[in-house]
């Protein structure tokens, strides 16, 4: 398991819901972690699997 930039970054990167199967389905999920790319990415909440890629942390700012 990576070690993240930060405990928010930590917690939202590896958040699991016990509701939603899938992570686009999930509003409480807000960042995609793909661990084979080392690239993180703010998910769109428009109903499909679309996200945007991040260079710096939403929490502390630091480069990712």
């Amino acid at each position: 398991m990576k070690k993240h930039c930060c405990e928010a970054m930590d917690y939202h990167a590896n958040f699991k819901c016990d509701i939603h199967e899938n992570s686009f389905g999930c509003p409480d999920k807000i960042i995609i972690f793909d661990e084979n790319d080392n690239d993180y990415g703010l998910i769109i909440h428009d109903g499909g699997s679309s996200s945007i890629g991040i260079a710096f942390c939403p929490w502390c700012g630091s480069k990712i």
